[in-house]
């Protein structure tokens, strides 16, 4: 380790005639006072070669094993990533254990069971009293699928070590689930406006109890800021839905059509066929929903960029602080290279299944019983779409997911660094009972 550190570190700083040069990615910036606050060089060593090499043997594990590698698969993961991500010469470490996750995951999959079964009981009695109940259930699963990310969170934190110091997180989990609820409640009730706000908010609760040893964080990024910056992806991609309604809404005579339907099916076409309205508001509304998702499609990697580049120049970590020059070019080759990978799987895909279907018809022969040609098409069919479905998520995690975490790691800068030196260790290893729960629920990540 030291002398990778200090190899690591010599590759990214030299001391010349003018003064100390240091190097982010392709950005080399030059310090000529020493009385300037220093800034720490953040560099990823691994090579995306080896990272498919992992994620194709954990896929052809998670196939072979019918999902029960994935807790190995995601601690492999994790170690890759970690130990390739280095800052001021020296790598993170992740001491995570599967058996961790997998225990977490049954001790939750022993809470959630129960809990979905008497819900699903109380459901069927097709009541009012139902409905209720099944507010409640979605509620429930609502507040428990946040309670889990930010306890995994907790889980991750406590289990990255950074110059043998922990990083932690410390606070109650319920109190973040139930502004999470909130928050979301209010983002979908303003149609997404209110996003900025609830993202400062949470991060602001996440970094105020996180810690790297004794040195506390925190999160200062603005929701006014990210407001402003989004607000144009907001009008381009909201705007057309909301056109669409009022369209639908005010060309159309609902009364009239409403008075053709409960005259049956032939009274309903003759109304849609005699109304110009009518066609008019449709051909309008189609409009506008092909020019959101259009819109949807095209502006999502901005989005991305918008919202990490925030998001990291946000962080802070006593006097640390975090600038990110990411560039929004950058995170769009990435999404074009991931839509040239997943055609070439469709493609391929498309001729092993052509293939393999051509085959089993010389085999079988129109002689043969069609029940054994049905069946195995039928097997060949779900045998591409398991592979279509994990390659996919290979391809994602590889080209999107590998290259968005280099991306916000090489365009980070920080500030201030000479504090890292004056840490002391604090904090201890957390349950993986959040991790267990967010894997259940679906909503588990990186």
């Amino acid at each position: 380790m030291p002398d990778r550190a200090a190899s690591g570190r010599a590759a990214r700083r030299r001391v010349g005639r003018g003064g100390r040069e240091w190097r982010f990615g392709c950005v080399i910036m030059t310090v000529a006072d020493a009385s300037i606050a220093s800034a720490g060089a953040i560099a990823f060593l691994g090579k995306e070669a080896a990272y498919w090499r992992l994620r194709l043997k954990g896929a052809a594990l998670l196939m072979l094993t019918l999902g029960l590698y994935r807790f190995w698969f995601a601690t492999d993961v994790r170690r890759f990533l970690w130990s390739n991500t280095e800052i001021e010469g020296d790598t993170l470490e992740y001491t995570g254990l599967a058996t961790e996750l997998l225990g977490g995951f049954l001790i939750a999959i022993a809470i959630l069971v129960p809990l979905y079964t008497a819900f699903a009981i109380a459901a069927l009695e097709f009541s009012p009293r139902s409905i209720v109940v099944v507010m409640i259930g979605l509620s429930l699963v609502a507040f428990l699928a946040a309670f889990a990310l930010y306890r995994a969170r907790r889980y991750r934190l406590s289990r990255t070590v950074f110059r043998g110091i922990r990083f932690d997180q410390h606070g109650p989990a319920w109190p973040y689930a139930l502004f999470a609820v909130a928050w979301w409640c209010i983002v979908i009730i303003t149609l997404g406006l209110a996003y900025p706000w609830a993202q400062a908010s949470l991060q602001r609760y996440k970094m105020r109890h996180t810690s790297y040893g004794d040195l506390p964080g925190a999160f200062a990024g603005k929701g006014i800021v990210l407001f402003w910056r989004g607000l144009p992806i907001w009008l381009l991609f909201v705007g057309p839905i909301l056109v669409a309604f009022f369209a639908l809404g005010t060309l159309i005579d609902w009364d009239a059509l409403s008075t053709a339907m409960t005259q049956g099916d032939e009274a309903t076409l003759t109304f849609i066929e005699g109304s110009l309205q009518f066609r008019h508001a449709i051909a309008i509304a189609g409009l506008c929903v092909a020019v959101a998702a259009l819109a949807a499609v095209l502006l999502y990697p901005l989005f991305q960029a918008i919202v990490l580049r925030w998001w990291i120049s946000g962080l802070r970590f006593g006097t640390v602080v975090v600038t990110s020059r990411l560039k929004t070019a950058a995170v769009y080759w990435v999404y074009l290279r991931f839509i040239l990978y997943i055609l070439l799987l469709m493609l391929g895909a498309m001729v092993v299944g052509a293939i393999c279907l051509f085959i089993v018809s010389i085999l079988v022969g129109p002689s043969h019983d069609s029940t054994v040609a049905e069946l195995l098409a039928t097997a060949i069919t779900i045998g591409l779409y398991v592979v279509v479905a994990l390659g996919a998520s290979t391809v994602h995690q590889v080209v999107v997911t590998l290259s968005i975490w280099r991306l916000g790691l090489e365009t980070a800068e920080l500030g201030g660094v000479e504090v890292l030196n004056a840490v002391h260790a604090s904090g201890r290893p957390s349950s993986a009972l959040g991790e267990g729960l967010a894997d259940a629920l679906g909503v588990g990540g990186m």
